[in-house]
């Protein structure tokens, strides 16, 4: 038998279930991002758009902020997916897969 209180174990299957769907919409996200690498490179546009990633901040920082998520937090997440995001798109635009 189990010595975690019920109401912890409860807590944790639903952060499990939240870490499952962060998971699967990451990966929807950069299927997406991969269609966007692929035009871009086709196109011989920049692996990077910096007035569209500081629009996303701009826009992910609110979104957090009406959530009540640190904005600080939510932009370093969008950072870090941006600097993937741009490290693939780099790849493609070199013949790289």
């Amino acid at each position: 038998m189990s010595d975690i209180p019920p109401d912890l174990a409860r807590l944790r299957a639903s952060i499990d279930n939240i870490d499952a769907a962060l998971v699967h919409l990451l990966a929807e996200r950069f299927k997406c991002t991969q269609a966007v690498g692929e035009l871009k490179a086709r196109s011989g546009l920049p692996a990077a758009d910096p007035s569209r990633e500081e629009r996303q901040v701009t826009r992910l920082r609110a979104l957090a902020h009406e959530s009540g998520l640190d904005p600080q937090f939510a932009e370093a997440f969008l950072n870090f997916i941006i600097a993937e995001v741009i490290h693939h798109h780099e790849r493609l635009a070199h013949g790289d897969s």
